[in-house]
């Protein structure tokens, strides 16, 4: 299993967190997410066919920014 850990902007209340756990978790691959809004971070527990591309790819297209 791999791990990835962003920084995300734009992370503000508890239902952005949820909009982008929900996103992430449709991502065929995706074992876990863990969205921090306090600190603005996003960490994902994944294996294949999920990519560290891919998640982030989710993540700008969900509306957040990758720092």
């Amino acid at each position: 299993m791999k791990t990835e850990h962003y920084n995300v902007s734009g992370l503000v209340n508890s239902e952005s967190r949820t909009k982008l756990h929900n996103s992430l978790d449709k991502i065929e691959g995706v074992q876990k997410v863990a969205v921090d809004i306090n600190r603005g971070t996003v960490e994902i527990e994944y294996n294949e066919p999920a990519s560290a591309e891919v998640i982030k790819s989710c993540i700008q297209k969900t509306g957040y920014a990758v720092v």
